[in-house]
């Protein structure tokens, strides 16, 4: 048998395990897992080796994971330090993309807010 046989052979497996494993997870209430198992002639054993392969399979075709976190080099002569009022809130817009809020002030550099819109755009 041919190695492109034998990954297709495997593919097929793996979606008539997922389909039992569906039809498992969708059982009568009161059914317990082991009575299923009986019912399709299976073992529980089988059924749960059958389960972590077709979980496995899946986490694998996920995309590659994300780095945790990202270094964006900004140069130091776009950062300014703002005078706090009384208050200690300053005015000004805040825009929340993609999950982050950025305040943005009259003083806000305008490549820094370019700078931190564009990483953030990019952001997941």
């Amino acid at each position: 048998m041919s190695s492109e046989t034998t990954v297709v052979a495997v593919q097929y497996r793996l979606q008539e395990w997922a389909v039992q494993i569906r039809e498992c997870q969708n059982r009568p209430a009161g059914m317990s897992v082991i009575d299923w198992c009986a019912g399709h002639g299976i073992t529980k054993a089988n059924y749960y080796y059958r389960l972590r392969r077709v979980r496995e399979v899946c986490l694998e075709s996920l995309a590659p994971e994300a780095p945790v976190h990202q270094i964006v080099p900004v140069n130091p002569g776009l950062l300014q330090e703002e005078p706090q009022g009384g208050s200690g809130i300053q005015q000004g817009l805040c825009v929340s993309v993609n999950g982050f809020s950025i305040h943005i002030t009259e003083s806000t550099p305008m490549p820094l807010l370019a700078a931190v819109l564009k990483v953030v755009q990019h952001a997941q």
